[in-house]
């Protein structure tokens, strides 16, 4: 049996804090197409979902057409902003997330992964601004699954590492992130610095304050 451990990680509140780029582009997004945009709060409850998923949370009497020309509006703008503003816009690493990647990836036996409601073009996009892709192994993306809490995104990385749920954790900053890693059978570290309060990390294992907290934590999941 392999003594390989997979350490999956969400990207958006979770590594870096792309928060208002993400509520900025979404009312824009909104009103291009003619709709209300919605509150900060609840884009902010919306965000880990695939695009169009929270689109449709956001506005349920929304057409289906309406969804995919907001999700497509979207696009468009974040990508305009990205160009405008170099890299991915104005988002930063959260304080220690670049050490812990690095301690992470000199441990032998750890195998670094994504799950993210990102698309692959967009991650591709945090990989070149922060220089972290090659710390992961497995890169799965809003594109290629169903939107989160669908255990796809961690059972693929699982698949592709060949790591046994029980040798894997998913860490994330919302509960569609903690609902997703359990449905895959592994287990769950909540972060208190992202986009959901940390009441609505009731399903995570562990829950952290800093990434300082994430080495002890580990040894605490797999002894």
């Amino acid at each position: 049996m392999s003594d390989l451990k997979l350490i999956l990680f969400d990207v958006d509140g979770t590594l870096i804090d792309s928060q208002a780029t993400i509520l900025s582009v979404m009312r824009q997004a909104f009103e291009r197409v003619g709709h209300l945009p919605p509150s900060d709060a609840a884009i902010r409850a919306g965000i880990g979902m695939s695009l169009e998923r929270i689109i449709e949370v956001l506005a349920p009497d929304m057409s289906a057409a309406d969804i995919a020309a907001t999700a497509a509006a979207y696009r468009e703008i974040f990508v305009k902003v990205r160009e405008e503003n170099g890299g991915e816009a104005n988002a930063r690493l959260y304080d220690g997330a670049l050490a812990a990647l690095d301690r992470l990836n000199r441990v032998d036996a750890y195998l670094l992964g994504v799950a993210t409601g990102k698309a692959r073009r967009g991650l591709d996009h945090v990989y070149e601004s922060f220089g972290i892709g090659s710390y992961f192994v497995t890169h799965q993306t809003s594109d290629l699954h169903p939107s989160k809490p669908h255990p796809s995104m961690v059972l693929a990385g699982l698949a592709e590492t060949g790591v046994e749920p029980h040798q894997a954790v998913m860490i994330g900053d919302t509960e569609f992130d903690m609902e997703m890693g359990k449905a895959a059978g592994v287990a769950t570290i909540g972060v208190s610095w992202g986009y959901h309060p940390v009441e609505r990390l009731g399903q995570a294992d562990y829950v952290i304050n800093h990434f300082d907290q994430l080495d002890d934590t580990l040894q605490m999941i797999w002894g």
